[in-house]
């Protein structure tokens, strides 16, 4: 067996360039997906009716979006075909996304709950047919303090699915006057 010089110079020279573009457009790539983060957290602050925690959680999901986007770039910038590769991304993400319904359903109710804010922290509220005072709400859970001091924890979806009684909105909305 012979062994080409010359091919064997040229393809290192090729997949040479190859890697040190692959390295360049991963550190831009790392830099603009930091900078779509700041700049979707900025946009999202600029508003007072969306949640800090939204804020995060949105501008993390811009992030590794652009993170995504470029990884498959750099594969593509070695020869590998990349279609099937999304295919099978697409394909593994509906499968959890049908294992994990429960949860992604609390997590877009938190995501609305959050969003449109039908009660704030501290309102008495009547709620999935349980009663209290809003502690905390999170992605996927509302906490509430029963008038006997019981902790109350709801799945958001229960909450987002139900009738939302607050009785405190509008005392609340009195006293800022």
């Amino acid at each position: 067996m012979t062994i080409n010089f010359d091919t064997l110079k040229a393809s290192l020279v090729l997949y040479g360039l190859n890697a040190i573009y692959a390295v360049l457009l991963l550190a831009v790539g790392w830099y603009l997906s930091g900078a779509m983060q700041r700049f979707v957290t900025r946009v999202l602050s600029v508003t007072h009716r969306v949640d800090p925690l939204v804020t995060l959680f949105v501008g993390s999901l811009a992030r590794y979006g652009v993170l995504a986007v470029v990884g498959i770039a750099v594969l593509q910038l070695f020869g590998i075909q990349t279609a099937s590769l999304v295919a099978v991304l697409g394909a593994t993400s509906l499968a959890i996304g049908l294992a994990l319904q429960g949860t992604l359903s609390n997590l877009a109710a938190g995501v609305m709950l959050l969003l449109f804010r039908p009660f704030h922290i501290g309102d008495d509220v009547e709620v999935a047919g349980k009663a209290g005072k809003v502690r905390s709400l999170s992605l996927f859970m509302t906490e509430l303090v029963a008038p006997d001091n019981t902790q109350i924890l709801l799945p958001n979806g229960q909450v987002w699915g139900a009738a939302i009684i607050n009785h405190s909105a509008y005392l609340a909305r009195a006293r800022s006057r």
